[in-house]
């Protein structure tokens, strides 16, 4: 190992030996990983719509950034479309949710702000934290009153900035949900600004597949972010909220100037995607039957669930989770075993989601094959 790279051939080795070595791997079996919560992402639906755009023109790539001639009619028809859709001021396209988080936490928190995040945030708002401008305090998870506390501590200790309070509304690896209605009243008592990323709740929660902070009583203090990439089922991510944050955000953000614009082909879809998002309640009832199914045969086997799509079975060691989701696999169930550093040390687990591309005979077969394996 004393090659040119001799120190990552080290580094990997050193992953493989604490057995936490990634490897990509094909898809095979039945899904019980991806976040395609609506059977969306492989339907003729959107497939129908990619050919429509097609046979009018729309481009399949952008040719350069928004700001130099990457930019579409597809890009404003989308944020037209998405501000309407998600009750915001304006929207911006970016092309991944990993993008858009990085950017806006880099981006609109100012020098002397500080940013409050949920501890279990998504890895893409741990890299906005850190390459923001401002400070940032990790908050204990799921605690509307930790963050009072946080906010007042700094505030007693002469913060004189901004606040920022930013969390999911529905957990990637956990399920749970945030206490969204009181964290807003902890946001006006401080006149704090929130982010909430709502990637794993657009399209399956909230009126209308709009997500949790649509059913909140105002939104003029909150940027959301939706992804098209799970529920939507095709690509790219929406940040929603003031003008003055598209207008900053494309004036300033690293990650939006200094990218190729997303496929204006992409943009078509996910306005196709929104559209019949809001006529979709027949698939988010069908989901709700699935996920109802899912708990009464999986909660007895030790998953955990907050009556959303993502159940956590939580086995403790590396090693056990991966051997159990192996075992999984081997019966010809796609379901994964997450490991720290993505999930806190200890908490090993399988991450089942239950989505519409499972049947209900098929998630009862889950359980039976998952019986077998924790024996």
């Amino acid at each position: 190992m004393g090659g040119l790279l001799g120190a990552q051939e080290q580094d990997l080795a050193a992953l493989a030996a604490r057995d936490r070595l990634r490897r990509l791997s094909p898809r095979a079996g039945v899904d019980f990983a991806s976040n395609d919560y609506l059977g969306l992402a492989e339907s003729g639906l959107l497939a129908d719509a990619a050919r429509e755009a097609l046979d009018r023109g729309v481009p399949v790539g952008s040719a350069g950034s928004r700001l130099l001639r990457g930019n579409h009619p597809e890009h404003e028809a989308l944020e037209e479309d998405a501000a309407r859709f998600f009750g915001a001021e304006a929207a911006l396209f970016l092309p991944t949710g990993y993008t858009a988080n990085s950017a806006l936490l880099a981006t609109m928190p100012q020098r002397g702000d500080q940013i409050f995040a949920d501890a279990l945030i998504h890895a893409s708002c741990h890299e906005g934290l850190r390459l923001t401008r401002a400070g940032f305090t990790l908050v204990p998870h799921g605690d509307a009153e930790a963050f009072d506390a946080a906010i007042a501590a700094w505030r007693a200790q002469g913060g004189t900035g901004r606040a920022w309070i930013v969390v999911e509304s529905l957990y990637s690896m956990d399920g749970d949900i945030a206490p969204l209605s009181a964290l807003l009243t902890v946001a006006e008592r401080h006149d704090a600004l929130m982010v909430v990323d709502e990637a794993h709740a657009t399209g399956i929660l909230g009126p209308g597949g709009r997500g949790l902070v649509a059913s909140l009583p105002s939104r003029e203090r909150i940027i959301t972010l939706h992804t098209l990439g799970k529920a939507l089922g095709c690509e790219g991510a929406l940040l929603a909220g003031p003008r003055v944050m598209r207008d900053f955000l494309v004036n300033r953000a690293r990650g939006f100037i200094f990218s190729t614009a997303p496929s204006p082909l992409n943009a078509a879809i996910g306005r196709a995607s929104l559209q019949l998002c809001e006529r979709a309640d027949d698939l988010r009832e069908d989901l709700r039957a699935r996920i109802a199914l899912a708990e009464s045969l999986l909660v007895p086997l030790g998953a955990q669930s907050h009556g959303t799509p993502i159940m956590p079975l939580i086995l403790g060691t590396d090693a056990r989770a991966m051997a159990v989701a192996g075992q999984l696999q081997a019966a010809g169930f796609d379901v994964r075993g997450i490991r720290p550093p993505t999930v806190p040390e200890g908490t090993a687990r399988l991450r089942i989601v239950i989505t519409r591309n499972a049947a209900p005979e098929q998630i009862a077969a889950l359980a039976d094959a998952l019986k077998k394996a924790l024996a």
